[in-house]
């Protein structure tokens, strides 16, 4: 099957199905087994990785360009819907959570973040279920960091405010009404010598 090449150029972002979003280095030729291979190096500088992608396989590997504005947008919108059925074991729940996070697919991630995310600040989640929707949300946070021109947490953030995800409440928190003013005498009006 002949696959068409894909137009990449130096410097430019690209999506990794299983990686999210690198860096193009540069494409270099290699001699492997006997024969030269044009590859493509991608830098992950979150995952400290760099990958090489022969450039003839990239687009069967899943190698794509950034999506667009808009698409996010769909995508983000997706995700504030209704969570889909919950009709299956968790286990094969969770393996079709990992194979759409792997996909790259900003819409298959959107799913697995919509189904995931907590509705309100009294919900819980597993161990498990709270990994896969931090990926989920992490691999669309990368994209959209580079397409608004921001940082990863920030990104995060602006992607669960536009979903109303309540915030986590921090259990170590001190109201400052709370704190306890260790030099103030007693209350008792006694003094304890």
């Amino acid at each position: 099957m002949p696959t068409k090449k894909l137009d990449f150029k130096t410097g430019q972002y690209v999506v990794y199905p299983t990686q999210g979003v690198g860096k193009l280095l540069r494409v270099e030729e290699q001699t492997i087994g006997g024969q030269k291979i044009k590859m493509m190096v991608i830098d992950f500088e979150r995952n400290h990785m760099t990958l090489r992608v022969p450039l003839d396989r990239a687009e069967l590997s899943g190698l794509r360009p950034l999506t667009s504005t808009k698409k996010m947008d769909e995508a983000i919108a997706s995700a504030k819907g209704r969570a889909g059925t919950k009709r299956m074991i968790w286990a094969r729940r969770a393996a079709q959570y990992e194979e759409n996070i792997n996909s790259g697919d900003p819409m298959r991630l959107a799913e697995v973040v919509r189904d995931l995310q907590r509705r309100s600040a009294t919900d819980t989640m597993t161990f498990s279920a709270r990994q896969l929707y931090l990926r989920a949300l992490e691999r669309m946070a990368q994209e959209f960091a580079v397409l608004h021109k921001m940082d990863l947490e920030s990104a995060s953030d602006k992607i669960e405010d536009i979903l109303g995800v309540p915030k986590e409440i921090d259990l170590n928190a001190v109201d400052e009404d709370d704190e306890i003013d260790e030099d103030s005498p007693d209350d008792d009006g006694d003094d304890d010598d």
